[in-house]
């Protein structure tokens, strides 16, 4: 979404925090393991989770759940509350911004033979603590180290 990085940008030249949501698709294996799917960005191919930036009209959890029907393609129920936050250094085209980011836990309900970003990204289901070895961003990786799915989630 191309203008609203350009806002983006502009906030952050102005001091202004810059925020994005994100998904940890997880699914529970039969034998009762966790998995969580990442998908490699489009232009440094490295790992990461889905995320964007927040969409006008819609709540973060379901910014968060369109991003992962996007980027990874599938479809589930997203956790009302964020599992966690993080902050990256995001390149623009004049530099970098700091961005925080608000991370929903998506019980995965459908993996999507074709979705829209099919053919610029791949997609790993991986034991959390190997997902968190795969990913760059240091407080993203201690959250996915660190993962528990909660109780109340959505079954």
């Amino acid at each position: 979404m191309a203008t609203a990085k350009k806002k983006a940008a502009r906030r952050a030249r102005k001091g202004e925090r810059i925020r994005q949501v994100a998904a940890i698709p997880f699914r529970l294996r039969e034998d009762g393991h966790l998995e969580v799917l990442l998908v490699t960005s489009r232009t440094t191919r490295r790992f990461i989770v889905p995320k964007g930036w927040p969409m006008k009209g819609k709540s973060g959890r379901k910014a968060a759940t369109i991003e992962a029907q996007e980027e990874a393609g599938v479809l589930g129920k997203a956790l009302k509350q964020p599992a966690g936050t993080y902050s990256y250094w995001k390149r623009m085209t004049n530099g970098f911004i700091r961005v925080d980011v608000a991370v929903y836990l998506l019980e995965v309900t459908e993996e999507m033979a074709d979705w829209r970003e099919a053919a610029n990204r791949q997609r790993a289901w991986l034991p959390a603590a190997d997902a968190a070895l795969l990913i760059d961003e240091p407080e993203l990786s201690t959250l996915l180290r660190d993962l528990t799915i909660p109780a109340t989630a959505p079954a």
